[in-house]
């Protein structure tokens, strides 16, 4: 019958869960573990893509995934100023998987109170939608000389929505003062940028630098997919490098966020390195325990394989009868650790139960997101491998003799 082995391993399997032998405890423990493997396995996904997409989308808040500034430009804030015309703003703006395209400007300067004082970076920009979503307290600024600083600024300078402020920002020649408004409060967990930067509009910083209407330090372009990111950055940077100013210079270069923060994304990229060390052990655990549970089953049915064996069963026929029973049992592991990982990466994402330290992880919660490519990659990987594991233990099966079965028995 070509569905003997099929009926005959799903018999005995239910069989099995529902007695009370002593070989159950022993698989009921590699069922566990193959439960604990996967469940770890998908939360360790879940997590570390959580962490790296809520970094890079905090990192990208403050300098876009891609910035078109000067050639000139020395890695620091104090940038060279460019021309952006209208046109190649539009031009930008037009490519695929381009969300925005915005003008900027960033001058450094030093935040001075009766109590307190700190470097930081005055930033120009008209896109508020990162810093709006990230406000504690009050509105974005809409009038000349109106700031939003972070909470972390705001603590050490004592400051609060509705003060002002005094900036001071050096020149070649001399050293300006700027009395600003606070009009809101931000915070997005990212020490590291929200104690440096301080944010006002596209002309109130153009004002302070005295630069023309069409000159900014650079462009910042965001996009809807990170993954499109050298690639758009591929074409911008063809569109610009033969772009010229009114002087007739090309001065034009295309910088990504990797670029911007090697430090941050070398970081990011050792995570990936944690992920496939997690795995793989975890695909060991799991091939450990669901050997050792297929053995006890062959052990356990010694007898029965005598018998089959005696009534002109071949080996190939009784090895599959067993195989189904782990496949069956490494079902039931998959399934059980997908809905245990799942669900707590669910609490943890709707719940935030998970704390962190802002100030060293830049979260204050573990993030979690579902990458669902992956779940359904590592599920497939765990059947796959655990499945060929049982190959080399099922061999067992062709060293019982029947004779020796009914001898004993």
């Amino acid at each position: 019958m070509p569905n003997s082995e099929l009926k005959i391993a799903t018999r005995l399997y239910f069989a099995q869960q529902g007695n009370r032998r002593n070989s159950r405890p022993a698989v009921r423990v590699a069922l566990a573990g193959m439960i604990v493997g996967v469940m770890v396995m998908i939360l360790t996904i879940c997590i570390v893509v959580g962490f790296k997409q809520t970094v890079t989308n905090k990192v990208a808040g403050f300098g876009a995934h891609i910035q078109v500034v000067s050639f000139d430009n020395n890695n620091t804030y104090d940038l060279q100023p460019i021309e952006v015309t209208d046109s190649l703003l539009e031009k930008l703006g037009s490519y695929e998987h381009v969300v925005c395209a915005a003008p900027f400007i960033t001058k450094p300067g030093m935040l001075k109170t009766d109590s307190a004082f700190q470097g930081t970076v005055l930033k120009g920009t008209d896109y508020w939608d990162f810093f709006a979503r990230a406000l504690t307290d009050g509105t974005v600024p809409e009038k000349a000389n109106e700031v939003v600083i972070s909470e972390l600024t705001a603590r050490k300078m004592r400051l609060a929505v509705g003060d002002a402020v005094t900036a001071y920002f050096v020149d070649d020649t001399d050293i300006r003062a700027r009395r600003f408004k606070v009009v809101g409060l931000y915070d997005t967990g990212f020490g590291q940028f929200d104690e440096l930067f301080i944010v006002t509009p596209l002309e109130t910083a153009r004002r302070l630098q005295g630069w023309e209407d069409n000159t900014f330090s650079g462009v910042e372009i965001l996009l809807d997919d990170i993954k499109r990111l050298d690639e758009v950055a591929d074409e911008i940077y063809f569109a610009t490098v033969n772009h010229l100013d009114d002087k007739g210079y090309n001065v034009y270069y295309v910088q990504t966020l990797q670029e911007q923060n090697p430090a941050i994304f070398a970081w990011l990229d050792l995570l990936d390195m944690n992920v496939i060390v997690i795995i793989v052990l975890m695909l060991l655990v799991a091939g450990f325990n669901i050997v050792s549970g297929l053995i006890i089953l062959i052990l356990d049915g010694v007898q029965m394989i005598g018998t089959l064996k005696a009534l002109g069963a071949d080996n190939r026929f009784v090895r599959r009868i067993f195989l189904i029973q782990a496949a069956l049992l490494i079902g039931k592991g998959v399934l059980w650790g997908n809905v245990l990982g799942l669900g707590l990466a669910a609490i943890q994402y709707f719940g935030h139960l998970a704390p962190l330290e802002a100030a060293t992880y830049y979260v204050s919660y573990v993030p979690i997101a579902f990458a669902w490519g992956w779940i359904i990659a590592i599920n497939i990987l765990t059947i796959i491998v655990s499945l060929l594991i049982l190959l080399l233990p099922s061999m067992i099966i062709t060293k019982i003799s029947p004779a020796k079965v009914m001898h004993f028995e």
